[in-house]
């Protein structure tokens, strides 16, 4: 239902800081000025829709984007819904069921989720002349999904003062 074309597109999903959550969107292609947009979302079927309380808003004042604070995702999926109107008529909905944390590069799905992580927790460096050497360790970053350590890969860029 809705005009065509009204929907949103690119919807985007980024998580940072382990329980932070932007997600941004194009307005729909024959969207008007007028057209507002209203997100809202769950982590379960049976749990009720929560919209959106920080939004994020382009030029001529029209929702693209929702801020959410202190995300808790239990299981791996998550459902969107993007609906608004236009001068009192519907514009056609836009309804996810996302897994999240499968990152999504084709464009054909129309979205993605991303986690941005934190740098490696407690650093430590210990050189020695000694041994003409450095050992370093560090804890994984925190993050709101990855169970295994062993999933991380780290790269170490070591530049001489």
């Amino acid at each position: 239902a809705g005009m065509n074309e009204t929907a949103i597109e690119n919807f985007v999903c980024v998580i940072f800081n382990v329980s932070f959550m932007n997600c941004t969107w194009h307005v729909g292609r024959t969207a008007s000025g007028d057209t507002q947009y209203f997100l809202y979302w769950k982590t379960s079927r049976k749990e009720d829709f929560t919209g959106c309380q920080n939004y994020i808003k382009d030029n001529c004042g029209r929702h693209t984007g929702c801020r959410f604070q202190n995300v808790t995702i239990e299981n791996k999926r998550a459902y969107f819904l993007v609906n608004g109107s236009r001068s009192g008529q519907n514009i056609q909905s836009y309804k996810k069921m996302i897994i999240l944390y499968k990152i999504v590069f084709l464009s054909y799905f129309n979205y993605i989720i991303v986690e941005k992580l934190t740098p490696p927790l407690n650093v430590t460096v210990n050189c020695t002349e000694a041994s003409h050497g450095c050992e370093i360790w560090w804890q994984p970053p925190r993050t709101s999904h990855v169970k295994r350590h062993a999933c991380f890969k780290y790269e170490i860029v070591i530049e001489n003062k």
